[in-house]
């Protein structure tokens, strides 16, 4: 074999592995938040509380070396940034918004209504969330697909305030501002309100409000550990927001066969390495020839990509498996709970009802993962972290809040009021006793009762 990047991982067989040595191939690079990052994340959103806008501006420009006068982006000024998105650029986020939009409609909540008994009507009911924030990542790339995760489905929801929030950009043309293809995003998915800031910063600017940014009701967006840490700590303020998921640094594992083709698999792997280097990629397989030809297709691809560096440093958290065979593998995806599974083996489907521990699956070999991040129609704002074991992939019932409505008739009460006070009595509630024997031996119920059975 030809001389390989020494980022590359070399490949482990699983069963000669120590236990201590499986679980280290298997730790996110930043899964533990250390006692320093989160003591930085509680002082930022502590600035943002006592000085609103100029302590948004001030951390803008210390942590993204942008000088801003204001935070908001006024919407005129983001139409006309807009407008000068390159056309091909247009064309894929209109496919997008489309493929996007279809797969969010079909999602649409409907209201239920069951007479549990007679005269006993219960409801369930959804209304969309008042005002939402976007946090959509900046940093070392403009993220227009992130604009469209996010605001289609607020869109769809119809949340009257839809505040959109990402890092200004650091130079060229629009420094200070954000990208056109991001203003095009936006415009298109009716945002509200656009302003500028990112990092625990811009979560904290969201969570409390500013002189310039409304308090919102969720949180919604992916980043950084500084941003995950932000939104679980505002989460957890009296009156705070809620939040969507722990959405983190990028991770993607692969399981595959000899039939997986090795470019494909290292194109993928590298896809999502290049995002940032605290990503994480792993590669299963019970072919070590396989895995073999992988490490030659990543050298090969890594030495041409521009974000090399970054995919470099993510590479040094990444893993190379060899497993016994395909149970093996599948078990070892199902301990790791992956944000993306790439499932490229000869019979793939019949191996996806072992596999429901994770984000989002790619299925077959001509599904790549980024066809997710941009315009198969999936939303890419998915949980990290191993949370795929009890979180769920962001969807449209995310922007709702779900209530339940009751309504008991006269003779509703009659059938069930002797459970209700048997219960009460049984825990002790005295009151809640009262509220019901009150009610049955009332002169208006025996009326209303009465009424209702037709007699005098």
């Amino acid at each position: 074999m030809p001389q390989l990047n020494t980022a590359i991982p070399q490949p482990v067989v699983w069963q000669q592995a120590t236990a201590e040595q499986q679980q280290k191939l298997l730790d996110r690079p930043v899964q533990a938040v250390s006692e320093q990052l989160q003591q930085q994340v509680r002082d930022i959103i502590g600035q943002v509380a006592q000085q609103g806008d100029s302590a948004l501006l001030a951390l803008t420009k210390r942590f993204d070396g942008v000088d801003l006068t204001s935070p908001e982006l006024p919407l005129e000024r983001v139409a006309a940034i807009a407008a000068q998105t390159p056309a091909n650029v247009k064309a894929a986020i209109d496919q997008a918004y489309n493929n996007i939009r279809m797969f969010h409609l079909a999602q649409q909540p409907e209201d239920i209504a069951v007479e549990t008994m007679p005269g006993v009507l219960c409801q369930q009911k959804f209304a969309p969330m008042a005002r939402v924030g976007l946090y959509i990542p900046g940093g070392s790339a403009s993220l227009p697909s992130t604009v469209l995760m996010l605001g289609i489905p607020a869109q769809i929801a119809n949340c009257a305030e839809r505040v959109l929030i990402s890092p200004p950009a650091k130079a060229g043309v629009h420094a200070g501002e954000l990208t056109p293809a991001i203003c095009y995003a936006a415009i298109k998915c009716g945002v509200t309100g656009v302003y500028l800031g990112g990092g625990a910063q811009a979560i904290a600017a969201l969570a409390l409000g500013t002189e310039s940014i409304p308090a919102v009701d969720k949180i919604f967006g992916p980043g950084n550990s500084y941003v995950t840490e932000a939104k679980q700590q505002v989460s957890q303020r009296a009156g705070g927001p809620a939040i969507d998921l722990p959405a983190g640094p990028s991770e993607l594992l692969i399981i595959a066969d000899d039939s997986a083709e090795p470019a494909f698999v290292a194109a993928d792997l590298l896809s999502q390495a290049e995002h940032g280097p605290d990503s994480q990629v792993i590669l299963l397989s019970p072919s070590a020839a396989l895995v073999d030809a992988v490490r030659v297709e990543l050298a090969r691809q890594l030495a041409a990509l521009p974000r090399v560096e970054i995919a470099t440093q993510a590479l040094a958290a990444s893993a190379l498996i060899i497993t016994a065979d395909l149970a093996e593998a599948v078990a070892i995806s199902e301990t790791y709970a992956p944000e993306h599974l790439s499932v490229q083996l000869s019979d793939a489907n019949t191996w996806l009802p072992k596999l429901t521990r994770a984000g989002s699956i790619f299925v077959g070999h001509y599904t790549p993962e980024s066809g997710g991040d941009y315009a198969t129609g999936t939303n890419h704002v998915l949980p990290t972290y191993g949370f795929a074991r009890n979180y769920s992939s962001l969807g449209l019932l995310d922007f709702y809040r779900r209530y339940t409505v009751q309504e008991v008739t006269p003779r509703g009460l009659a059938n069930l009021g002797t459970s209700i006070i048997d219960l009460a009595a049984e825990e002790s509630l005295d009151a809640h006793l009262r509220a019901v024997s009150l009610r049955l031996d009332s002169q208006r119920f025996l009326q209303d009762i009465a009424l209702v059975e037709g007699k005098p």
